[in-house]
C-alpha cells in the first residue's frame, strides 16, 4: 500500500482510516521546511533569553516560573550533577508526569489516528518541534509500534494532555507499547523495532500532548462506521416496509421538495431505490391476506400443506358499506392482512425525516472534523515569520487546544444514535406483534401447537440496546470541571464524548442487525402468503378460493353476490405475476439468506443473531447491493 502523504494541509478522513488500518505514512518535504523554521525561530529566542510560555516558562498554573540558567537543585551540598538542561527538563518531566490515564487500553486503530493526526498537525509548522523528532514519531508509526494509551484521562482542553502524553512517553522510551502482537515496555519496543528513544528540545513535549488528537481520531473512525450505519439503517427501513407491503407516496420526491432538509432528501432517494421494483409496497389491500394457524385441513394439496400456514380474509357485505361505495368501487370488498387505511405508521411513513435528522447531524460533524484534521491545535503558536516589536506577538497563547468544536458536534451525533436504534426498535417490534404486523403471524412463527416464541425475544434484545444507548446519550460537554488549579477552568469534555460515540455506533449496528434478521423473516412470510394466494386462485375456482374468505351461507340472499367477488379477487389474484420485493431489497434479503435460514420451527438464535450483526457489522449487506 502507498503511504499517505502528510503535508499538514490535505488529510482527509478516508486516509486517517487507511493509516488507523495499517497505512504508513510519508512527510511532505515542505512541510519539514517549515516546521525546521519554526524549531531555528525557538532556538534562536531562547538563545536571547526571552520569556516563552511553555519554553521558558512553566505550564497551566506555573506558567509565572521563569526557568533559571541551570537547576537550583545543583547547588545541594553534595548533589550530583543532573547533566539536563531546565529547558529540556521541563519538556521531558510534562510527558512523564501527564501520563497518568486508566482504564482499558484505546484499540489500535484509535491510537494510530492519534499518531497520524499528531504528526499532521505539527507539519503545519506552527509548533515548534523539530523535524528530527518529528521523524521519529512517523517512524515509530510507520514501525507497527503502537503505545499502550488507557481510555481514560482527558478532559478535553488543553487538548487531550494525558493520553497524548501516553503517545509521547514510548517515544522517550519509557511506557509501553504493543509491537509484532506482543505488549511490552516502550523502550523494548523502540530496540525490537530498530528505534532510538528521543530527548526533548523546547517546547517539543507541549507539541507532542497538547492538542484534541485522541478526540478527534476516535470522532473520525467513529463517523466513518456511523456513514455506512446510516446507509444499512435505511435498508433496514426499507425491508421492512416491504415486509408490511407499505406505501410509498410518503417518500415521493415532490412531497420532500416541500420541506428539502438535505439528509431527509437523501434517505427519501434512498427509500425509492431500494424499493424500485416492489409489488409489494402500494398493493391494494384486499390481495394481503392474513395470516391463519394451519391445520392439516387447511389445504387441498400436498404441495400447499407444506406451508405451514393458513390465510384468510373477511368479506365486507354490501348492506355494511353504505357511505362508502366509493371506495368499494375501487378496492375490492375483502379484509385480510392489510388495513384499509391510506397511510402506515410513523416508524415506516416518518423513516426519510427520522434518518435524515441523523443524517444531517452526522453530516454537521463531518464538516467540523474536516476542519479539525488538518488544524493547528497546540499552544503557544509559533509565526517566526511575523513581523513584531516584541516575541509575545510571533509566539502567541491561544486556544485552539480547546475540544469544544468537537465535542458540541459529537453530542448531537450522541444524541441523534439512540434516535435511530429507536426507530429500528420500533419497526422490529411492529413485525412481531400481532396487533400492528397487517397479518402477520405473532412472533413470526407458526406455532399451530402453542410452544414456539420465534422472534419474541429478538425485540427484547433490541429494546435493551435502546435504552442502554438512551442512558449513554446524556451530552458531556455541558458539564465543564475545571483544572489545573482553575487555571484551565472551562474544558470540552469532548474527549468522553467521542469515546461514548464510537462505542455507541457498534451497539447501533447490533439493533439495525436486528432489524434486518426480524425483517427477511417477515419478509418470506409476506412473500409466502400473499403468492400462496395467488397460486390458490390460479387452481381454484370461486368456490374453491371461497373457503379462505369468511363471508355468507349459501342459503344468505347475498350469496350469489359473495361468489362473484370473490370471483373477481380470485381472477385479480390469478392474473398477477409472482410477487417479489424491490430489487435492492431482494439482493440483501438474499444475502441474509444465504447465511441465516428462515425460522420454520423454534431453534436456537444465538449463533444467527451473532451473524446478523456481523452482516452490518463488516458492511456486507452493502457490498452485496453495490456489487
Amino acid at each position: 500500500m502507498k503511504p499517505v502523504l502528510l503535508d499538514g494541509s490535505s488529510l482527509t478522513r478516508d486516509q486517517l482510516v487507511m493509516v488507523a488500518n495499517g497505512a504508513q505514512v510519508a512527510l511532505d518535504p515542505g512541510a519539514l521546511r517549515h516546521v525546521a523554521r519554526a524549531a531555528d525561530f525557538l532556538a534562536e529566542q531562547v538563545r536571547r533569553q526571552e520569556p516563552i510560555y511553555g519554553v521558558s516558562t512553566g505550564f497551566g498554573s506555573n506558567a509565572d516560573k521563569l526557568l533559571g540558567a541551570h537547576p537550583l537543585r545543583d547547588e545541594l551540598p553534595g548533589a550530583r550533577k543532573s547533566g539536563r538542561s531546565l529547558h529540556e527538563e521541563l519538556q521531558h518531566n510534562l510527558i512523564v508526569t501527564h501520563a497518568v490515564c486508566v482504564g482499558e487500553p484505546l484499540a489500535a486503530d484509535v491510537v494510530r489516528a492519534m499518531l497520524c493526526i499528531r504528526i499532521n498537525t505539527l507539519l503545519k509548522g506552527h509548533s515548534g518541534i523539530r523535524v528530527r523528532t518529528l521523524e521519529a514519531l512517523a517512524a515509530l508509526l510507520n514501525a507497527g509500534i503502537v503505545p499502550v494509551v488507557p481510555a481514560l484521562g482527558s478532559v478535553g482542553a488543553s487538548g487531550d494532555l494525558a493520553p497524548l502524553s501516553h503517545l509521547a512517553i514510548v517515544l522517550l522510551g519509557g511506557g509501553e507499547a504493543w509491537f509484532d502482537g506482543r505488549r511490552m515496555p516502550g523502550a523494548q519496543a523502540l530496540e525490537a523495532a530498530g528505534l532510538a528513544p528521543v530527548s526533548l528540545s523546547y517546547k517539543e513535549g507541549l507539541a507532542l500532548n497538547n492538542g484534541t488528537a485522541q478526540m478527534l481520531a476516535t470522532g473520525a473512525l467513529a463517523l466513518h462506521r456511523l456513514e455506512r450505519l446510516l446507509d444499512t439503517a435505511d435498508l433496514a427501513a426499507a425491508m421492512t416496509i416491504d415486509a408490511f407491503a407499505g406505501r410509498l407516496g410518503a417518500f415521493a420526491e415532490e412531497v420532500h421538495a416541500l420541506r428539502p432538509h438535505p439528509g431527509q432528501v437523501h434517505s427519501a432517494s434512498r427509500l425509492r431505490e431500494l424499493l424500485d421494483g416492489s409489488t409489494l409496497a402500494d398493493i391494494p389491500y384486499h390481495l394481503v391476506p392474513r395470516f391463519h394457524t394451519w391445520l392439516p385441513s387447511s389445504w387441498e394439496t400436498g404441495e400447499a400443506r407444506a406451508l405451514g400456514f393458513d390465510i384468510g380474509w373477511d368479506w365486507v357485505p354490501s348492506d355494511q358499506r353504505h357511505g362508502r361505495e366509493k371506495f368499494y368501487a375501487r378496492f375490492k370488498p375483502f379484509r385480510g392482512g392489510k388495513k384499509h387505511q391510506p397511510q402506515d405508521s410513523y416508524s415506516l411513513r416518518c423513516v426519510p425525516q427520522v434518518h435524515g435528522a441523523v443524517r444531517d447531524a452526522v453530516a454537521h460533524a463531518r464538516r467540523v472534523f474536516d476542519i479539525e484534521l488538518n488544524a493547528v491545535t497546540d499552544n503557544p503558536l509559533v509565526f517566526p515569520d511575523r513581523d513584531a516589536e516584541h516575541v509575545e506577538q510571533q509566539v502567541i497563547s491561544a486556544g485552539h487546544f480547546h475540544g469544544m468544536p468537537l465535542a458540541l458536534a459529537m453530542a448531537a451525533v450522541k444524541a441523534a444514535i439512540p434516535v435511530l436504534a429507536s426507530i429500528s426498535e420500533r419497526r422490529l417490534n411492529k413485525l412481531v406483534d400481532p396487533a400492528t404486523s397487517d397479518g402477520l403471524p405473532a412472533f413470526l412463527i407458526g406455532n399451530e401447537d402453542g410452544t414456539e416464541s420465534g422472534y419474541m425475544i429478538v425485540q427484547y434484545t433490541a429494546a435493551a440496546i435502546v435504552n442502554d444507548l438512551a442512558t449513554r446519550a446524556h451530552p458531556a460537554s455541558v458539564y465543564s470541571v475545571p483544572t489545573s488549579a482553575n487555571a484551565e477552568d472551562h474544558v470540552s469534555m469532548g474527549t468522553n464524548e467521542a469515546r461514548h460515540v464510537l462505542s455507541m455506533v457498534d451497539d447501533l449496528g447490533k439493533v439495525l442487525g436486528l432489524e434486518l434478521y426480524t425483517a427477511a423473516q417477515a419478509l418470506d412470510l409476506r412473500l409466502d402468503m400473499i403468492n400462496a394466494a395467488r397460486d390458490l386462485a390460479r387452481r381454484s375456482d370461486a368456490a374453491g378460493f371461497a373457503r379462505k374468505i369468511r363471508g355468507v351461507d349459501e342459503d344468505s340472499p347475498l350469496h350469489a353476490t359473495f361468489l362473484a367477488e370473490v370471483e373477481a379477487l380470485r381472477g385479480e389474484l390469478a392474473a398477477a405475476e409472482p410477487f417479489h420485493p424491490g430489487r435492492a431489497v431482494g439482493l440483501a434479503h438474499a444475502e441474509i439468506r444465504r447465511r441465516i435460514a428462515f425460522l420454520d420451527r423454534d431453534r436456537a438464535l444465538d449463533g444467527e443473531v451473532a451473524a446478523a450483526v456481523q452482516l452490518v457489522a463488516d458492511g456486507s449487506l452493502l457490498a452485496a447491493l453495490n456489487a
